[in-house]
Formats: C-alpha cells, sequence, structure tokens
C-alpha cells in the first residue's frame, strides 16, 4: 500500500480550515499541525501509486488555503 508524508504551507490564517479539510479525507492517516516553515504534515495512505498521484495533484492542492506542498514518498525496503 503505497503512502506519503506531505508537508503543506497555508495562507496566513487557514491553517484550521485545510486542517479540518484533511482531517475529514478517507485516505489521511493523520494530520498535524507544525510550527516552522510547514504549518502541517500529512500522511496519506492510498491502494496503489496512481491513486496517490490523483489524491496528490487534484485534491490536496486545490484544497482552498493550500499554499505550497512538499510530498515525501514512503518506500519499503
Amino acid at each position: 500500500m503505497p503512502e506519503a508524508f506531505v508537508l503543506f504551507k497555508t495562507l496566513p490564517s487557514h491553517e484550521r480550515d485545510v486542517y479540518l479539510a484533511l482531517s475529514e479525507h478517507e485516505a489521511i492517516a493523520e494530520v498535524h499541525a507544525l510550527y516552522g516553515e510547514f504549518d502541517l504534515l500529512v500522511r496519506v495512505s492510498s491502494d496503489n501509486a496512481g491513486d496517490l498521484t490523483s489524491m496528490l495533484m487534484k485534491e490536496f492542492r486545490r484544497i482552498s488555503g493550500v499554499k505550497e506542498t512538499q510530498t515525501l514518498i514512503a518506500v519499503e525496503y
């Protein structure tokens, strides 16, 4: 099962709105608010790599208040 960790930068004062929108998504395993360069850290799981890509490109980046994302794809050894 593909997993990724996604770091989010939000527009000023939109952190909570983005947090709540992500928390409601069925593929999101964890959402954490952060201090520092990024505002949120999310762990997302998917059935396959195509679905993961679709969520990252077509859903998460389009959430109102999202300014920037950085995605870290998890791999297994």
